[in-house]
């Protein structure tokens, strides 16, 4: 299935439909195929991308509390450092090293508390593990690491190529994902993400159903008759590959605005999502995630994102303004899986290009590379992951000295532990990160 949103297949469905002198609008659920999973498939699970477009600076996200580390971390960060009075009450990791959360993300302090949020610390994308001295001579370095479009494009297919497929996709691709029409949706733009080798994103947009004008005639015969007229017409042999391709991206989109249609029978949640650029895109997959699981065994992978992490100036408000419309979405978000009992099948993660300098330049700070992310879910293993990089410039983990974190946990690494849960074999795994077996550790542990 192509992405509906693909410019060749977005003009012939506007074409299609001035000839068969129809229109954007409505249609019926005579023809909602049945939606068909891989046999290895027994159950439902979804992931969920939160992109934080721009690079988000994770060292304000979570900083550490420890005596000397805290020292360090105001002394390099200067005025971008957090006071006492911008930071959530204290957490532990297992060891028992105390952290604490910018104090825009007030909402998943309770939601850590409860053993359903996850922190992995500096993650991001590697070849293989890479120490200074190599980083230094040059060996195995992802290539154009500072670059917004180039790790935006390593960070959706999992490996440090300048392009390729997704890692969501590849997932997709050996979960039976091809033939469901719901698996790969992205509610912000299309992504690289979504892409696998049968498997291709569908874009929706919030509160959209994508649907039919000129079939809510009456009786409701006259309406089933001219949809039916449409279908047939999709389905006449034609040795031209075009219009082969053409009849086939127009069915795609008709299934899928079926399937989007049938929300009518979704009964009303009580949660309330914030009306924001981010909630609504969460709001949306709730809906589409409620679509899904009730028609049986399934995996779907999603793609949403909020701009404004490219945090060059200005980054002491505007972190604190796009953290909290995040805290507030994802909340939110969990709380609706919680009402809906599909908390346990639902888990959420964010992705950024790349972390930012510990070095202020200013008044904000710059592109870097290891970052910190975080996981939330009913299957989620509470809890801080990963270690915390050494606060020291040009020290044995900062790259450039300006406090640009080499990660420790690869891309790879991070997403296989999410993928091992979505139910892949190792044998798919290795097809949807192809260098994980560069790695001794395949598996971070925050997933049950």
């Amino acid at each position: 299935m192509k992405s509906i949103h693909n410019p060749q297949r977005r003009n012939f469905l506007k074409l299609s439909a001035g000839l068969t002198c129809l229109s954007l609008s409505g249609i019926g659920l005579s023809l909602l195929p049945r939606l068909v999973s891989a046999a290895s498939v027994t159950d439902y699970k979804a992931l969920v991308c939160v992109y934080l477009n721009g690079g988000h600076d994770g060292n304000n996200m979570i900083v550490p509390l420890e005596a000397s580390r805290y020292a360090a971390y105001q002394a390099i960060r200067g005025n971008l450092a957090l006071g006492a009075n911008k930071l959530l009450a204290p957490i532990a990791d297992a060891q028992g090293e105390f952290y604490a959360l910018h104090y825009g993300l007030t909402e998943m302090n309770p939601l850590f508390n409860s053993g359903r949020l996850a922190v992995v610390l500096n993650t991001g994308m590697l070849d293989r593990p890479l120490t200074k001295p190599q980083f230094l001579q040059g060996q195995n370095v992802p290539s154009n690491l500072f670059s917004h479009s180039d790790q935006t494009v390593q960070q959706h297919t999992g490996q440090p190529t300048a392009n390729g497929i997704g890692w969501g996709g590849r997932l997709l691709d050996g979960l039976g994902g091809a033939s469901d029409s719901l698996a790969a949706i992205s509610v912000s733009s299309p992504t690289l993400l979504l892409q696998g080798n049968t498997v291709s994103g569908n874009v929706v947009t919030p509160g959209t159903q994508l649907s039919l004008a000129g079939m809510n005639l009456w009786p409701q015969s006259a309406a089933t008759a001219r949809r039916q007229a449409v279908d047939q017409m999709l389905l006449l042999n034609n040795t031209n590959p075009v219009q082969q391709a053409a009849n086939q991206a127009m069915a795609d989109g008709l299934k899928l605005a079926d399937a989007l249609k049938s929300d009518s029978q979704l009964t009303a949640l009580a949660t309330v999502f914030p009306g924001t650029s981010i909630g609504n895109q969460l709001k949306e997959i709730m809906r589409l995630i409620r679509l899904r699981s009730q028609q049986g065994p399934g995996r779907q992978v999603f793609f949403c994102s909020l701009d404004g992490f490219d945090t060059h100036s200005s980054q002491d408000w505007q972190q604190w303004d796009l953290l909290s419309k995040l805290s507030k979405a994802l909340a939110a978000f969990y709380n609706a899986t919680q009402e809906a009992g599909l908390a346990q099948q639902v888990t959420t993660f964010t992705q950024s290009e790349f972390g930012r300098t510990l070095q202020s330049n200013g008044s904000g700070s710059d592109h870097a590379w290891g970052n910190h992310q975080l996981i939330l879910g009913g299957a989620v293993q509470g809890g801080i992951y990963g270690q915390m990089p050494e606060f020291t410039l040009n020290g044995p983990d900062d790259a450039n000295g300006r406090g640009v974190w080499i990660p420790k946990i690869a891309t790879a690494q991070f997403g296989a532990t999410l993928g091992r849960w979505f139910g892949a074999s190792d044998a798919e795994l290795a097809q949807a990160f192809p260098n994980l077996g560069q790695f001794a550790s395949t598996n971070v542990g925050f997933m049950g």
